[in-house]
């Protein structure tokens, strides 16, 4: 699985990326956690507010934190 934070590294961004590397943790799965800060890949994506969390290429949330709970929920669903 690969989870991609976009954002240009403030400390929402960096709070995601935490967030997400315990979801990994929690969930007990094998996944790189990447963060993406370059402004021209982040458009590629069609995200207008960052932080965003990118799940196998796919967006499942902008603008906003997801706690490691909510981010699990993500990947669990992705999974099955």
């Amino acid at each position: 699985m690969r989870i991609e934070i976009l954002g240009m590294g403030c400390p929402k961004c960096r709070k995601l990326a935490t967030n997400a590397e315990e979801a990994v943790r929690q969930v007990g799965i094998e996944a790189e956690v990447t963060k993406i800060t370059d402004v021209t890949e982040i458009s590629k994506y069609g995200v207008l507010f960052t932080p965003a969390l990118v799940i196998d290429g796919e967006v499942k949330a902008a603008g906003k934190i997801l706690s490691p709970a909510q981010i699990a929920e993500l990947i669990r669903a992705v999974q099955s």
